[in-house]
């Protein structure tokens, strides 16, 4: 059995389930440490985290990754049991198996073999675990680096093991985010008689009209690296359950994921100007601002390792959700994205090719061999 697939295994037969850990990082932080690595809990509130480093000079890369999982769903609807790691016909079940514990034991098997081939390497490297990526995120990866910065401790490289590739291993590498801005509207209106609208306020016509209009809005043009800004109803919730009363309220959740070219300021601004002229309130929750990690160092090494490794070019790519690149990329890091295909992540009967770990592992050995051999 190769040791990438067998490490995997032992992580997702651990049910860790945000932010639950389940003793993921312990696991790691005792392997890590045959190989030269120093481990530093740092928990916060229920969140396990941890700083495993080995070395104390410049430049420093840093392996960024998640130990936490989310929820299974009906386990009955899974055709193998999701923390089983049952292997089939070259194919990894389970959950976590994309999202992403096979990027955390492709990290560490590469490293293993990297430093034994390399005892004397340039720089230091270093893993930054957390159980609070696929929850709130509040107590996870923004405290560590918190803690870093306090100590003067700076990143130079940083790879988030995300899974990344669409149809292949390395087809995509995520080189920045776009920004998260999410609020909670209340429109405020007088509740009454349908009969008699002119004794009452309708705060749900109200809310569809400014609805309307900020579904209406250009944000930007979106720029080179990343697509125009875009705006998202999610929720809507109004009425008292009776079909003939005005309810007093209507309420509305909206997020805004938004490139370089606008900022949360302007887009809270532009929003205000919309809502001036009705009785609301608004709560702002911004949960990422956009980064971008242009071409560079890191960059070229993963497109070289990839070309290797795959025999493929890699597209590089803003798109999807958030990750917690967007806490370690405002420190200055050049930060990216790299791990298995997603098409299966969060669903029931998550699932990864094992080749696709070993084409992992020696990719990650290649950019270490690239920037610190």
């Amino acid at each position: 059995m190769n040791t990438t697939l067998e490490l995997s295994q032992q992580l997702i037969q651990k049910p860790s389930i945000t932010p639950d850990d389940q003793g993921c990082i312990d696991l790691l932080a005792e392997r890590l440490s045959t190989s030269g690595f120093e481990c530093h809990m740092l928990p916060f509130e229920d969140v396990s985290n941890a700083w495993i480093v080995r070395g104390t000079q410049a430049p420093l890369f840093v392996f960024a990754g998640h130990t936490d999982v989310v929820p299974t769903g009906p386990v009955e609807n899974w055709t193998h049991p999701p923390f089983a790691a049952h292997v089939e016909n070259g194919i990894l079940h389970g959950r976590g198996s994309a999202d992403m514990k096979t990027s955390i034991a492709a990290m560490t098997v590469a490293c293993e073999e990297f430093i034994q081939e390399h005892p004397d390497h340039k720089g230091s490297i270093a893993f930054l675990l957390t159980s609070d990526e696929e929850g709130p995120a509040i107590n996870g990866t923004v405290k560590v680096v918190e803690h870093l910065q306090a100590n003067n401790i700076h990143i130079d490289y940083c790879l988030v093991g995300e899974p990344s590739s669409t149809q292949q291993m390395g087809d995509v590498i995520k080189n920045g985010r776009r920004g998260s801005i999410g609020a909670h509207l209340i429109v405020k209106g007088k509740q009454g008689h349908v009969a008699y609208p002119h004794l009452a306020i309708n705060p749900i016509h109200h809310l569809a009209e400014i609805l309307a209009k900020l579904s209406a809005l250009e944000w930007d043009q979106g720029n080179a690296h990343f697509p125009a800004t875009t705006f998202q109803v999610s929720n809507i919730k109004a009425g008292t359950g009776a079909s003939n009363v005005i309810p007093a309220a209507a309420e509305a959740w909206f997020n805004l994921r938004f490139s370089t070219e606008i900022t949360a300021d302007s887009i809270q601004a532009r929003v205000a100007e919309v809502l001036k002229d009705f009785d609301t309130d608004i709560t702002w929750n911004v949960s990422g601002q956009p980064f971008i990690t242009a071409e560079g160092r890191l960059v070229d090494a993963c497109k070289t390792a990839i070309k290797k490794i795959v025999g493929i070019d890699t597209q590089l790519s803003t798109g999807g959700g958030t990750s917690d690149g967007r806490f370690i990329a405002p420190t200055g890091a050049e930060v990216v994205e790299l791990g298995v295909t997603n098409a299966s992540i969060h669903q029931i009967d998550e699932h990864t090719d094992t080749q696709q770990l070993l084409q992992l592992k020696e990719t990650y050995k290649e950019i270490l061999k690239s920037l610190l051999a």
